[in-house]
């Protein structure tokens, strides 16, 4: 077991079939886990503006 937040869901993309190169998959499952926690950041972001007002 490995602590990379990555490596499942890249095994996982992987194991659905032919695609992408798993490097190329590796990228992808990156990129949308760092735009889900942006994405999540700003909403907490905007959570604390409103109690705050």
């Amino acid at each position: 077991m490995t602590d990379d937040p990555h490596d499942a869901w890249t095994r996982y993309l992987l194991s659905l079939g032919p695609g992408i190169a798993p490097d190329r998959d590796r990228e992808f499952v990156h990129d949308l886990y760092t735009h889900a926690q942006s994405d999540l950041d700003d909403e907490r972001a905007e959570a604390g503006f409103k109690r705050k007002e």
